[in-house]
C-alpha cells in the first residue's frame, strides 16, 4: 500500500486548537467562544446554522470561514479556516477489541488488508488512525459517516496516511489535504480540508 502523497494545496493550513472539554455546556458554545477569541471578533457576531445533514456552518460575517470540531473523552478539538471545507475528528485511545470486525464491515478492502497485516499490538492504533482520517474527510464533505466509510481509501506512505482514492462525489483525492494529529496524550485525531466548492 505505497503511493506518493498528493501535492499539497496552496491554501494556508487551518488554525487548530485542543481544549479541555467543558461538559457543563454544549460543545458549540465552547467553540463559539474560541472562535471569537481566535478571529478577534465580538462573541455576539459568531453564529452557526445547520444544513440538511446537520452539519454546522458559520453565518455572516464569518460565512467565508469553515469551522469544525470533535470531542472525545475529556478533550475538544476545534479548527477554523477561510475559503475551505474543513473537518476534524478526535478519538480517545481505549481498547477496541472489535476493530478488525468493524473494518471488515465498513472499510475498503485494501485498508482491511493493511490492518490484517499489522501485528496485534499496533492494529488498534492503525484502525483508529484510519477512522479519524476518514471521518475528518467525510465531515468536511458534509454528509458524515452516512456517506460510507468504504467510499474513500487511505494508504500509508512514509508512515503517514494519504487519501489514495475516493468516490467522485468527494472530488479528486489529490484535492484533499489530510493531517494526522496527536493533540494530547492518549488521543488521536485528524484534520482534512479542500478548497471550498461553491
Amino acid at each position: 500500500m505505497n503511493t506518493p502523497p498528493p501535492s499539497p494545496t496552496s491554501l494556508p493550513a487551518p488554525r487548530i486548537a485542543w481544549l479541555p472539554r467543558d461538559r457543563a455546556q454544549p460543545g458549540q458554545v465552547q467553540v463559539a467562544a474560541w472562535l471569537a477569541e481566535s478571529l478577534a471578533i465580538e462573541p455576539t457576531r459568531v453564529a452557526f446554522a445547520r444544513d440538511t445533514f446537520g452539519r454546522p456552518y458559520l453565518q455572516p460575517p464569518l460565512q467565508a470561514h469553515d469551522c469544525n470540531w470533535s470531542h472525545s473523552g475529556e478533550g475538544l478539538l476545534v479548527a477554523v479556516g477561510e475559503g475551505i471545507d474543513l473537518g476534524v475528528d478526535l478519538e480517545w485511545r481505549r481498547p477496541r477489541p472489535r476493530a478488525l470486525a468493524l473494518a471488515e464491515r465498513f472499510f475498503a478492502a485494501p485498508e482491511v488488508q493493511w490492518l490484517r497485516a499489522a501485528p496485534e499490538d499496533v492494529r488498534e492504533a492503525r484502525f483508529l488512525r484510519l477512522w479519524c482520517a476518514k471521518e475528518a474527510v467525510l465531515k468536511a464533505h458534509g454528509q458524515g459517516l452516512s456517506f460510507g466509510l468504504h467510499r474513500l481509501v487511505f494508504v500509508e506512505h512514509d508512515e503517514t496516511l494519504v487519501l489514495h482514492d475516493c468516490d467522485a462525489a468527494l472530488g479528486p483525492a489529490a484535492a484533499w489535504t489530510v493531517r494526522e494529529l496527536a493533540p494530547a496524550p492518549g488521543y488521536l485525531g485528524a484534520m482534512a480540508w479542500r478548497r471550498r466548492r461553491e
